[in-house]
C-alpha cells in the first residue's frame, strides 16, 4: 500500500472551494494528475455515482473508474477507484472552516500487487501531485 496526503489553508470559504472541487468541467485547471473524463463527470454527484477518469500517475497514463463513497457538501468527498493492473485507489477531500478561510486536506491511498513494487516512488509522486493540486486550487478560488 502507498498513501499520500497534502494539506493547505486556502483563504476562501468552504462553499467556494467545494464548488470548484466538484466542477468536473474544470478539473484540469487544478488537479495535477487529471487528463480527461472520457464520458464526462458524474451525471449527478451522489453516493454510489460512478465515472471514469483518465489520469497520469508517475508519468504513466491510467484509466480509473471511480465510485463516490462519502459525500457531505462543502465538507467531505471520498471516492474509491479501480485502475489498471489491479490497482485500487481512494481519494478523500476534507474541507474544514479555519479562521478566514478553509483547511483543505487531500488523502490518497493506493493498493494492489503492482503498488508494492513501486510504493515509495508512488507515495512521493502522488504527494507532490496533491501538493501541486492544492496550490492550483488556491490560485483559482482566492
Amino acid at each position: 500500500m502507498a498513501e499520500a496526503s497534502a494539506e493547505a489553508h486556502i483563504g476562501a470559504p468552504a462553499e467556494k472551494i467545494w464548488a470548484r472541487l466538484t466542477d468536473f468541467t474544470s478539473y484540469a485547471e487544478w488537479n495535477a494528475t487529471h487528463t480527461s473524463f472520457p464520458n464526462g463527470g458524474p451525471a449527478e454527484l451522489a453516493v454510489s455515482a460512478t465515472y471514469d477518469e483518465n489520469m497520469k500517475l508517475m508519468g504513466f497514463p491510467a484509466e480509473v473508474t471511480w465510485t463516490v463513497e462519502e459525500l457531505e457538501p462543502a465538507r467531505l468527498l471520498t471516492t474509491r477507484g479501480k485502475g489498471p493492473m489491479g490497482v485500487n485507489l481512494a481519494m478523500r477531500y476534507a474541507l474544514t472552516p479555519d479562521g478566514d478561510g478553509t483547511r483543505v486536506r487531500i488523502e490518497g491511498e493506493f493498493t494492489g500487487a503492482a503498488v508494492s513494487l513501486m510504493a515509495g516512488k508512488l507515495k512521493d509522486s502522488a504527494g507532490a501531485a496533491l501538493t501541486e493540486s492544492l496550490r492550483r486550487l488556491d490560485g483559482l478560488v482566492t
